[in-house]
């Protein structure tokens, strides 16, 4: 897992929600979780899962 750090100070509501935005763009399966602290989001967590299935015609 990679964590990036973005300064956030002096952003504005579009801003974080641009940031948000993107951690939605192409997630298929999992979740983005928006953390909160002091009226503030201080961190954005896009945690994205694969499923995988057999080939047709085959059981596990």
């Amino acid at each position: 897992m990679t964590a990036t750090l973005r300064n956030l100070e002096d952003q504005d509501e579009a801003s974080i929600l641009r940031e948000i935005r993107s951690a939605l763009h192409g997630l298929k399966f999992g979740a983005v979780e928006i953390t909160v602290h002091n009226g503030q989001v201080v961190q954005i967590e896009r945690k994205e899962k694969f499923r995988l299935q057999p080939p047709a015609g085959k059981h596990a």
